[in-house]
């Protein structure tokens, strides 16, 4: 692991192994990072499952449970959003080759919502192949300004 840390933003990079087991620290290390971002609880719950998905589908398709491939992940706070990317080694992949999750003959599939989910859970997503080989999406979650108080009389009316 290693982090390095800027002026405008703080960075903190981290190699994987290509297990399940990954899934779960991946989770908590986006989540940690969005409380600090000062994403809301509803925010840190979202790029905690984006991220999950990520890595999931980085570890499963791209890497193909191969124990010689890491997944990479990178967390880069900057003022108003967390940047995410989780990089696998594998053969890569086309997103707009995906089938729909949501198509009839799709609905009782028992994979295939991770790239909706993902795209649900984040304020922007890019999927981009790597060179020689590999796979990295990038999330990104902005900070969300909080509501402003509600007044005793708009309260009372509902």
């Amino acid at each position: 692991m290693t982090a390095r840390d800027q002026t405008d933003a703080a960075e903190s990079v981290f190699e994987l192994e290509s297990t399940l087991e990954s899934v779960d620290l991946a989770e908590q290390i986006a989540v940690r990072a969005a409380a600090e971002a000062g994403l809301d609880d509803d925010q840190q719950y979202e790029i905690g499952m984006a991220v999950r998905e990520s890595v999931i589908n980085a570890v499963v398709h791209g890497n193909r449970y191969n124990r010689n491939k890491k997944v990479r992940l990178t967390v880069r706070m900057r003022p108003g959003e967390l940047v995410v990317r989780v990089a696998d080694e594998g053969e890569g992949f086309d997103p707009s080759q995906v089938p729909d999750p949501l198509a009839s003959e799709n609905l009782l599939s028992q994979s295939g919502r991770g790239l909706l989910l993902i795209r649900a859970f984040t304020d922007e997503f890019t999927v981009r192949r790597l060179v020689p080989q590999g796979t990295e999406v990038v999330l990104v979650k902005r900070v969300r300004e909080p509501s402003p108080p509600r007044s005793e009389e708009a309260e009372r009316e509902g």
